[in-house]
């Protein structure tokens, strides 16, 4: 079975700022020692971060000590919201809205179209139940991580 997959940018942002999230209260980092931390390539988290910032998730400072911050607390924060942020709408596909009056152009067009949209809308709910703050506790193990997928 295929997977949905969430993007690489969506993935970095959120490493990115799971970063962020394990090291609060130490004041502004670096794009580079998020990248250190992260294993993330450099030039592709200064963009992915500078549309966080477009966004409102972090905020930046200039200078010597400068660097990117949560612009909100972490339990604020949520999966659907970063990967939103660097991948626009989460959905299963581009395909369309269902037709509301019932008719379809082509066979089993408006059921399929009507499935894709419910998909999305799993995606969005399972990653909007995910905060940066829960990401938090389970990487330090304060937390469960999530149940696996039965087979």
């Amino acid at each position: 079975m295929a997977a949905v997959k969430v993007s690489t940018r969506g993935d970095y942002a959120s490493r990115a700022l799971l970063s962020l999230a394990l090291n609060e209260g130490g004041g502004p980092t670096s794009v580079r020692d998020i990248a250190e931390r992260t294993g993330l390539p450099q030039p592709y988290l200064e963009q992915i971060l500078l549309a966080l910032k477009g966004a409102g998730l972090v905020r930046s400072k200039r200078g010597v000590g400068g660097g990117y911050v949560l612009a909100r607390a972490a339990d604020q924060i949520t999966l659907a919201q970063i990967v939103s942020a660097v991948d626009g709408p989460i959905q299963a596909g581009d395909f369309g809205a269902p037709h509301t009056n019932g008719a379809c152009d082509h066979e089993g067009q408006c059921v399929l179209l009507a499935i894709w949209a419910d998909v999305g809308e799993h995606m969005r709910a399972i990653l909007g139940a995910h905060t940066l703050a829960g990401l938090a506790a389970m990487t330090r193990g304060e937390q469960p991580w999530p149940a696996e997928p039965s087979a």
